[in-house]
């Protein structure tokens, strides 16, 4: 390597954002040690594993971290229409072969692993859709090229939601207006579209209610909005959030400490490694351990869009400002629906659940913001 390429590459690095990826590390960390702490009085050995497991994930997820961090970010937008066709291929895969577990068929085994495509998803349609929007920013104003972005985006959506994924579905639509947000949708189009959905939605609604396979979704929906404590159904659907509920009240001010919260080391909240895990830490660590949890997550959120704003073209700033808006409404949907203000969904916490696919996809994204962020100015010689 010539001197003058050894000095390139340190003039890029000196950019790198400690802040964002020292906020990522901890939440990590704090993931590990409360799956830890919800796996402790498992019966299950293979629940047991699941800490040795999360570690190995994030090994994993590090190195993917930092491969993606060296790779320009404008090659992926170079690749864009091949990586569309590779998402494609990938969510057409999972409807063909994916065995169902658990009501959903959306994970492929990979014999060592299973992965779930539909997450790592989230992230490749923020590049292409970044991509597509940047090379037409002049278009924006015209409502066909509005509706060509839906068709962009909407062609996975109905692959993801056919899985059946409906809140993985719904980040999909939530990344296109974020991306289309920062590149200047007029209000005359989001209020066409607003009205459009109060008219679908309810349509959409009655179609969950008598499908075979998806009525879940729909319990899940009437649970939240039209509780019935006297029915068997909202009995066995509510369970787990009331819960998280006693979960979060027992834990008070400070919680009840780390490996003696009654909820969680009793294993009546279900699921606390996975969707629970909020309600988890505040039976243990408190509304003071909650509430560092949510600004951190916040601080995540506020360092990605600040790469985006500083981003030095329309393409990277509109890739930071999809992947913020993944992490800001999966968090707050997560917490939300552990607080009952929002209906149950399979939405794991950013960077803090167990999830191996959830991890190295999350860290996918964080690593292009930072390769957005490496590569915000031009390199003068």
């Amino acid at each position: 390597m010539t001197r003058e390429k050894a000095m390139e590459r340190g003039k890029i690095w000196r950019h790198f954002d400690f802040w964002l990826m020292g906020a990522v590390t901890l939440l990590i960390i704090f993931g590990i040690a409360m799956i830890r702490s919800a796996t402790l009085t498992s019966i299950d050995t293979d629940i047991q594993q699941l800490t040795n497991r999360q570690i190995l994930y994030t090994v994993i997820g590090t190195f993917v971290f930092f491969v993606v961090i060296a790779i320009d970010y404008r090659l992926w937008g170079a690749l864009a229409n091949t990586i569309y066709f590779f998402l494609i291929g990938l969510l057409l895969w999972v409807e063909a072969s994916a065995a169902t577990t658990f009501g959903a068929a959306r994970w492929i085994d990979l014999g060592i692993i299973q992965f779930q495509p539909s997450e790592l998803g989230k992230f490749l349609i923020v590049l292409t859709l970044a991509n597509f929007v940047a090379n037409r920013a002049e278009e924006i104003s015209r409502l066909n090229f509005v509706l060509r972005t839906l068709v962009h985006v909407g062609l996975p959506v109905i692959l993801v939601f056919l899985q059946p994924d409906l809140s993985t579905a719904i980040i999909y639509g939530v990344v296109w207006f974020a991306v289309l947000w920062a590149a200047g949708l007029r209000w005359q189009h989001i209020a066409l579209f607003g009205s459009i959905m109060a008219i679908v939605l309810p349509i959409a609604f009655l179609i969950i209610v008598e499908t075979p396979g998806l009525s879940y979704m729909a319990r899940r929906i009437i649970v939240f909005v039209l509780p019935d404590p006297s029915s068997p159904a909202y009995q066995d659907a509510a369970y787990n959030i009331n819960q998280a509920l006693i979960s979060i009240g027992s834990g008070g001010w400070f919680g009840q400490g780390y490996g003696h919260g009654s909820q969680v080391q009793l294993r009546f909240l279900k699921v606390r490694h996975t969707d629970f895990i909020f309600s988890a830490i505040s039976n243990e660590f408190g509304f003071v351990g909650g509430l560092i949890v949510i600004l951190l997550l916040a601080f995540v959120v506020y360092r990605i869009f600040r790469a985006g704003r500083l981003a030095r073209d329309t393409f990277g700033s509109y890739v930071c400002y999809g992947i913020g808006a993944i992490i800001l409404y999966q968090s707050f949907f997560n917490i939300g629906m552990n607080m009952k203000l929002l209906p149950v969904a399979g939405l794991p916490l950013p960077f803090v659940s167990y999830g191996g696919s959830s991890l190295w996809t999350f860290l996918f994204g964080i690593g292009l913001v930072e390769s957005v962020i490496l590569r915000h100015k031009q390199i003068e010689f």
